[in-house]
């Protein structure tokens, strides 16, 4: 099989206090009812946090501010290699209303394992701890 390679993906890590958000994706498409950190793919010409500042502006109508880079994951799905990148999310204006995901939800940083998470963004979740352990 030839080497593809990876599609750069960003996802935001948006906490409230102990609390991150999750976004859950729609029941057609892609890892269906799956829960994912929100974000999407960096459009050609943009940085990792344009890219995530505009998929947040259009899932969930927030103008957010984007913080520190906190890790990243390549994951193999069968019809996509991604670079999924973890952008923390330092402020955010608007009402939190999502456009593309069915739901969302406030998560205790233990209590994330419990979802039904995407491949990639169950991967991620050792940066929530670090976060988490940084801000104690």
């Amino acid at each position: 099989m030839p080497t593809r390679e990876p599609t750069p993906v960003v996802a935001a890590i948006i906490t409230n206090g102990p609390k991150v958000l999750l976004a859950q994706r729609p029941s057609v498409g892609h890892n269906p009812n799956k829960w994912e950190f929100p974000g999407g793919k960096i459009e050609p010409g943009e940085t990792p946090a344009e890219a995530l500042h505009r998929e947040l502006t259009e899932e969930l109508t927030i103008n957010a501010t984007i913080g520190d880079f906190l890790g990243e994951v390549v994951h193999e799905y069968p019809h996509i290699i991604i670079r999924l990148m973890a952008y923390r999310v330092e402020s955010w204006r608007g009402t939190l209303t999502p456009q593309e995901h069915q739901a969302v939800a406030w998560a205790a940083v233990e209590e994330v394992d419990a979802f039904d998470l995407a491949d990639a963004d169950r991967r991620l979740v050792g940066v929530l701890s670090a976060l988490t352990n940084s801000t104690a």
